[in-house]
């Protein structure tokens, strides 16, 4: 009996950009003013998820984005630390929950047990995270703000 040989995992560099690329537009609409501000606050359902700058730089902005009080269990204490390369404009998830430094792509089994594609589906869920937000999303009002400014999309 011959056994059937699995192709070799090829990551598919176009399909990551583009998602980097779709999710540096999203965090923008969900925080248009991070050059003037360190923080903002957005109301999800249950959930508070706070965006915040960690750092800025010429050409990179590094921000935290940690959700509070989901009503799922796993989502609950979500924490994601992504930069945005201005230049390019895409933005890449650089930590997801304790996870640092990601690798493209992994031999699998591995001692960490990612995925072949850990990188990707942190973006892929990255990118529906943030798509989550705006869809249902709201920041808190700020004093003397109207009623028009509260929505984040």
């Amino acid at each position: 009996m011959q056994t059937l040989k699995k192709p070799p995992f090829k990551l598919d560099l176009t399909e990551l950009h583009a998602i980097c690329d779709a999710n540096y537009l999203r965090l923008l609409r969900l925080f248009p003013d991070y050059e003037n501000r360190n923080s903002r606050e957005l109301l999800v359902g249950a959930a508070i998820v706070d965006l915040a700058v960690v750092e800025r730089c010429r050409y990179t902005t590094v921000f935290r984005l940690h959700q509070q009080r989901a009503e799922s269990r796993w989502l609950e204490q979500l924490r994601v630390e992504v930069r945005a390369y201005h230049d390019v404009r895409m933005l890449e998830v650089t930590v997801f929950q304790s996870a640092r430094k990601v690798a493209a792509r992994y031999r699998y089994p591995n001692a960490h047990m990612f995925a072949q594609d850990e990188k990707y589906q942190q973006n892929r869920f990255l990118a529906d995270w943030l798509e989550h937000c705006l869809q249902n999303g709201r920041t808190a009002i700020d004093v003397g703000a109207s009623p028009t400014d509260s929505r984040s999309g």
